[in-house]
């Protein structure tokens, strides 16, 4: 089988700001593509996810690790750098602006915030490149010189989105507490023990049924905290909503054998299912966003491709 020639490690420092940003909506592909912006959303996303991702292997950690991890980058860039968690008028949060804000904190959006870009712009963007470079899931992509230089590339990108992004200024206390569950976060990552390879393989579900429960998941996910605040009204409730459905949703996660013949399958089942709601919406922001039924068609072809690419190493 023909190995790829781009880098993993660039591979990943690429993926991740398309998915997070790109794929979203997020930031469309006129502004995307501007060559400033996507210079520093790739430094911010791209070094990131493969911070993450060299940490993850140097714990040896799995699955859990990546989401606790991607939760504490969440806390990095939407608490700490462009400080949505806190300011009201963030052009994102439209009614959660008002919706779920308590002592200066916007909670329903913080909430939502860390909980995508742990599953969207970090453990979905690593996956999928572990998927592609199967041959190197075991290796480390970068040198420690290199880890080195993107944590301080991270911590740069995080300096000038604070100063520069808005003029808004956090309240000390809560910024500092942001601070602290970033770092709970990164030591829960550090602590949490290696799930053991399941020993039952009747765990091992079905591709289709994986990406059925993914696909409703992300789905609910999206519905909850996008509509959830014009039909409930409590901030509260939308909240605990969502902690059970992230909870049992890794719970779920836990019960199948990933390490079994049909893992790489069943993974890629799983991440398809829960783009699958971000595709859709990409063909329908065509409408308001030119160039997005692109982005919508081209993931598709590349979970294809990817597909196709599995099939072949196995």
């Amino acid at each position: 089988m023909k190995k790829l020639k781009v880098p993993p490690a660039l591979t990943l420092f690429l993926l991740s700001p398309v998915i997070g940003e790109l794929l979203s909506g997020s930031c469309p592909p006129l502004e995307f593509f501007n060559p400033i912006a996507f210079l520093f959303m790739a430094s911010l996303y791209g070094s990131g996810a493969i911070v993450v991702r060299e940490l993850k292997l140097c714990w040896k950690k799995d699955f859990k690790a990546l989401l606790l991890l991607g939760a504490a980058y969440g806390i990095l860039e939407e608490g700490l750098m462009v400080k949505s968690f806190f300011d009201p008028k963030w052009m994102d949060l439209g009614i959660m602006g008002s919706f779920g804000r308590w002592a200066e904190v916007n909670w329903v959006w913080a909430e939502m915030l860390t909980v995508y870009h742990a599953v969207f712009s970090i453990t979905i963007p690593i996956v999928l490149v572990e998927l592609a470079y199967a041959e190197r899931k075991e290796e480390s992509w970068i040198g420690k010189r290199l880890f080195t230089y993107l944590i301080v590339v991270l911590s740069a990108v995080t300096a000038i989105g604070f100063f520069f992004m808005t003029g808004y200024r956090p309240p000390p206390l809560q910024y500092l507490l942001a601070i602290v569950a970033m770092g709970l976060f990164v030591y829960a990552a550090y602590r949490i023990p290696t799930r053991k390879p399941a020993e039952s393989p009747e765990k091992i579900a079905k591709p289709r049924i994986l990406f059925i429960l993914a696909a409703a998941g992300s789905t609910a996910f999206f519905l909850l905290f996008w509509a959830g605040p014009y039909i409930i009204n409590s901030p509260i409730i939308i909240m605990l909503l969502g902690m059970v459905l992230v909870f049992g949703s890794i719970k779920l996660l836990m019960s199948f054998d990933w390490e079994g013949p049909l893992s790489a399958s069943s993974r890629l089942a799983v991440i398809a299912g829960a783009l699958s709601f971000l595709i859709v919406l990409a063909f329908l922001e065509e409408f308001q966003a030119f160039g997005m039924a692109f982005v919508g068609l081209g993931a598709i072809l590349g979970i294809l491709r990817l597909k196709r690419r599995m099939k072949v190493q196995v």
